[in-house]
């Protein structure tokens, strides 16, 4: 029989034979090679998917660092500026408020003994001496120049060239800044370049922020060490290691959280950042991201807007303790800011001086005089809310490619027609009028639907809009009323009606020695099945009237006839002529201005006439500069559009002027006011609406008083209109108005009998000036009966016809 071979693993060997160790050895070293092996591969692929999540991680920081260093770095508002002020001998430098000008613009009073740097002046018996900073606009430069301004009697007398003693006829002052499109971060900067920037302010940031800049690839480790030692000594966090490269960093990408994830990604993004950029880039950046305080709500970033908050003044312009400054807030702006803490700022602004001397920056000699400086900071201007309502009017007389965005990101530079002095005139007149018409309310009225009221002056001659308040609190309503309330006028509108009269184009209807009848009158309506019978404010009836006293006293049924008979059509085309741009509805009563109208349209119209018969358009800007100094959007002053027969608009003006001086608005003579001055009130059915329209030869101002839901205000506009536009223009103008209404050649003067119209000759007894269109004079004279005390019996014709045509028999 034949033997079996042991199967296998199952062959007599000992336990303490050597090949049964061996055995056991070779498989036990089998098992832990393919343990190690495994162990082996899978380090390898966490190690792999490790090191590619990693490598994506890093991708992606750079490309976030990328795309916002390459792209649009910061959003810069759009600012608006003001319109120059332009002064010249003669001129009431109280009334321009020149000494408040300088104080906005950031000038400062020069210290005794030193020399007028740019951007100083100094106030000396009799004589004002400031050295004007230069003014960049594509347009109109202005130079650097130091002007010696002599005063007397409150006014210029005459201005010199301080160096060269030459007299200067006109001087071009900076406009204002006046306010900004910001954005919903409300950050304000002003983008520098770093060549703008002096050394001295980068030796200072760098001296307290970051001394080794220059050395480190963007985490300085001995820095960090050093930190590291301190705070443990401190046993708090007493001492930072950022670097300016991390600070940039954490504002330009970062949340403001203190995490470890956070921390290792604002490391891997500022070695990022330091391999990819070079120094100048990175601290170009730096300069115009740094926080450095606020004005009123709005952050201000960089040190080109730092520099005009705290010194009002260019950051090329800095001195070295005004550098050292700056870089001493950068590390807590809203506790070390120099205008709540002043003793705080002063002694970290000698630390950072001293820093800087000790490492070499400056040298023993400016380190002294900046230790010496005092600090002296520009008046903080903060924004006007009530400045609001005329940017709201300007962005939407922008062209459409500024739009919202671009206003908000771009930083143009909006050169506008605002007169921050006429815009604060305006404001204060009319919340005082707002509130002293409350206060002759029976009852208060109700906080949640409080009066309101508008106030816009525009420059007849170009349409410049100098001032526009369009309510009286901006943060509690933003609608516009100057611009986008259309109500009803009342008897503001009357004037176009006598315009249109007077108007040559179709023959004149009436001249200003015509009368009208004021007597009951009755017109049939389409509306209505009753005839509309019109009536006066007073319910009384006068008879025939003069044109002058018609309008003076701003009696309706007069209006009304004069209205039906030139025709209501052509009523409403001389109002669109003027620049009423509303619908006007062709009804009889159009003439008592029961159209609905805006504020602005009127005070367009009413400066045609005192224009001289040229529509201007209204505007709020004059240029666009876009950042790179190219004026993209220039609007010149231009002539306006002939609408009107000159003479026909000095006719108006003058029977304007008569309103001011005998009829419903002699409130205004009766307040002080001398001078040219024309205008016109309107109330409304049950004084819902209460408006007053007037003018010099060089403003024309329109006010509206009223509730924005329609009520009863209680008093009629002579008691509540006029005397807010008498309070502004008393500010803005004084009680004596300059210059004239310039009569134009197709106009002449002559002589009338008051009391008939008739041409006055030589012992007339009754004799007054009027004006008439040249040629149309009165063809009846005064007659010679009359001058020996007997009364002229009138004519079958004019007995018979004489109220029909509108004369007094």
């Amino acid at each position: 029989m034949a033997s079996r071979k042991p199967a296998p693993g199952k062959g007599r060997v000992s336990k303490g034979s050597p090949k049964s160790g061996r055995t056991r050895k070779r498989a036990s070293q089998g098992g832990g090679g393919w343990l190690l092996r495994g162990l082996g591969a899978a380090g390898i692929a966490i190690g792999f998917a490790f090191g590619l999540g990693l490598a994506q991680w890093v991708l992606e920081i750079d490309r976030v660092v990328v795309e916002r260093f390459e792209g649009r770095r910061f959003s810069v508002p759009s600012r608006v500026y003001s319109a120059p002020l332009i002064v010249y001998p003669g001129t009431d430098w109280q009334r321009v408020d020149l000494s408040g000008w300088l104080l906005r613009l950031g000038y400062r009073q020069q210290p005794e003994g030193g020399q007028l740097l740019p951007g100083r002046y100094e106030w000396l018996p009799g004589r004002l001496r400031v050295h004007l900073r230069a003014f960049d606009h594509p347009l109109r430069p202005e130079l650097a120049r130091e002007l010696e301004f002599r005063l007397a009697g409150g006014l210029i007398d005459k201005i010199e060239d301080a160096r060269t003693g030459a007299t200067v006829d006109v001087v071009v002052l900076e406009p204002e800044p006046v306010s900004a499109f910001l954005g919903e971060d409300r950050e304000q900067r002003d983008l520098i370049k770093i060549e703008s920037v002096p050394n001295h302010l980068i030796g200072a940031i760098f001296a307290v922020e970051d001394k080794r800049f220059e050395q480190h690839h963007g985490i300085d480790l001995q820095r960090v060490v050093g930190a590291l030692m301190a705070n443990l000594k401190a046993g708090r966090v007493a001492q930072g290691a950022s670097t300016l490269t991390q600070q940039l960093v954490k504002n330009f990408f970062l949340t403001p959280e203190r995490t470890l994830s956070r921390k290792l990604r604002e490391a891997a993004m500022a070695l990022i950042v330091e391999a990819r950029y070079t120094k100048r880039e990175i601290l170009q950046a730096y300069l115009n991201e740094i926080y450095l305080g606020q004005r009123g709500s709005t952050q201000v970033h960089g040190v080109g807007e730092g520099a005009r908050l705290y010194f009002g003044k260019s950051v090329s312009n800095l001195t070295v303790a005004e550098s050292a400054l700056i870089a001493a807030i950068i590390q807590s702006p809203n506790r070390i800011s120099p205008h709540r803490r002043p003793e705080l700022a002063q002694a970290r602004r000698n630390l950072v001086i001293d820093l800087m001397f000790e490492q070499n920056r400056i040298s023993p000699r400016h380190h002294q005089a900046a230790l010496d400086e005092p600090i002296r900071l520009a008046a903080i201007s903060r924004e006007s809310g009530q400045s609001r309502y005329f940017l709201d009017a300007l962005s939407q007389q922008l062209p459409d490619v500024y739009d919202t965005d671009v206003l908000r990101t771009e930083g143009l530079r909006i050169y506008s027609t605002l007169d921050p002095r006429i815009q604060r005139s305006a404001a204060r007149a009319l919340r005082s009028g707002l509130e002293r018409i409350e206060a002759q309310l029976p009852e208060p009225a109700d906080p949640a639907a409080p009066l309101q009221g508008c106030l816009l002056a525009m420059r007849p001659q170009t349409g410049e809009v100098l001032a526009l308040v369009g309510g009286r609190d901006y943060g509690a309503s933003q609608w516009n009323r100057c611009v986008h309330a259309r109500r009803q006028v009342g008897s503001v509108f009357k004037p176009f009606v006598y315009v249109a009269a007077l108007e040559p184009g179709s023959g004149p209807q009436v001249t200003l020695a015509d009368f009208l009848d004021d007597a009951p009158l009755e017109l049939e309506t389409p509306s209505s099945p009753e005839p509309w019978r019109p009536e006066n404010y007073d319910h009384e009836f006068r008879g025939p009237v003069s044109v002058r006293e018609a309008l003076e006293r701003s009696l309706n049924v007069p209006a009304v006839r004069l209205g039906q008979r030139v025709g209501i059509a052509r009523v409403a085309s001389i109002a669109q002529a003027l620049g009423v741009s509303s619908p006007l509805p062709l009804v009889p009563s159009l003439a008592l201005g029961t159209a609905e109208v805006a504020p602005i349209e009127i005070a367009r119209a009413y400066a045609t006439l005192a224009n001289g018969g040229r529509r201007p358009t209204p505007r709020m800007f004059v240029d666009v500069v876009e950042p790179g100094g190219l004026a993209t959007e220039n609007r010149p002053l231009q002539g306006s559009v002939p609408v009107l027969d000159p003479g026909a608009a000095y006719l108006a003006v003058s029977l304007l002027e008569g309103v001011v001086d005998r009829g419903t608005a002699v409130r205004v003579r009766a307040e002080g006011m001398r001078g040219p001055i024309a205008g016109k009130t309107g109330t409304t059915d049950d004084e819902f609406d209460l408006w007053f329209v007037g003018f010099t030869p060089e403003l024309v101002a329109v006010v509206w008083v009223g509730f924005d839901d329609p009520a009863p205000v209680g008093l009629p506009s002579s008691r509540g209109a006029l005397p807010i536009w008498t309070d502004f223009m008393r500010e803005v103008v004084g009680v004596r108005v300059r210059g004239q209404f310039l009569r134009p050649s197709g106009v002449e003067p002559l002589e009338i009998d008051p009391e008939t119209g008739a041409l006055a000759l030589a012992g007339c007894p009754r004799r007054s000036e009027e004006v008439f269109l040249r040629g149309t004079g009165p063809e009846q004279t005064c007659p010679a009966e009359a001058v020996a005390g007997q009364e002229e019996k009138p004519g079958f014709f004019r007995r018979t016809f004489g109220r029909l045509l509108g004369r007094r028999p």
